[in-house]
């Protein structure tokens, strides 16, 4: 009986971030022999960009597990039906439902101090009345997204961020990979932009074996690179 292959990990980053917020965990799972993709998230919209991540996972000789943050754990639910996927990881991330949406998700639990800390903005649609996108208010970028991370690196991060459209909070999602797919959750408990108690909502739901990082902010990927790999090597381990 020959070995399966290793599983590729595809890192998946959520808004207002793009794919080096990966970059710890990218070396942490390499120095483990680990292939690994970070492929650019849009931020359009769930639909197109969950079918923008099946698409790479598909394209990928062999077994996937799908790591998502964030926003990109709602990407992972639908775009992990893809049938190479064994697993999915989610980071300080939203786990939708099949027929839910972030906004209805969120709305079950207290607001986070990201909601009105967000600067809306509009951006051009071929054919149609301009859309509107958010990102996070600069100076209060640190403090929400990223406390654990040094100031020199937060005030880098709070001007290079990536807009996300807003229409992304109502879309619903038209899978939950989750139900048929075994999944891991990492939840960062001190996170200021997704309420933690909605990450282990998700988590538990959806059955996952949950790691919680204590004073984690949400951009504990690059807080905290090492633990996040530690549960993707896990999650891959577990697939093999």
């Amino acid at each position: 009986m020959t070995a399966s292959p290793t599983p590729t990990a595809v890192l998946v980053h959520g808004a207002f971030a793009d794919a080096a917020s990966w970059s710890g965990v990218i070396a942490e799972l390499q120095s483990h022999g680990i292939p690994v993709v970070a492929p650019p998230n849009p931020l359009r919209g769930l639909a197109a960009d969950a079918a923008h991540i099946a698409s790479v996972a598909s394209q990928i000789d062999g077994p996937v597990v799908l790591v998502g943050h964030s926003y990109g754990g709602a990407l992972i639910t639908v775009a992990g039906t893809a049938e190479n996927v064994v697993g999915l990881v989610y980071v300080a991330a939203y786990v939708l439902d099949e027929g839910e949406s972030l906004g209805e998700l969120q709305g079950r639990f207290p607001d986070s101090p990201l909601t009105s800390n967000l600067k809306q903005a509009t951006y051009p649609v071929e054919g149609a009345e301009p859309a509107v996108e958010v990102t996070i208010n600069p100076d209060a970028f640190p403090a929400v997204f990223a406390a654990d991370v040094p100031a020199t690196v937060t005030k880098v991060l709070a001007v290079a961020q990536r807009p996300l459209a807003a229409a992304a909070f109502t879309e619903t999602a038209s899978a939950a990979a989750w139900k048929t797919k075994p999944s891991w959750a990492l939840v960062a408990s001190a996170d200021q932009a997704i309420n933690p108690e909605v990450e282990r909502f998700g988590a538990k739901r959806a059955g996952a074996i949950v790691v919680e990082i204590e004073g984690a902010s949400h951009a504990v990927a690059v807080s905290r690179p090492k633990e996040v790999a530690d549960l993707i090597r896990d999650a891959v381990r577990a697939t093999s």
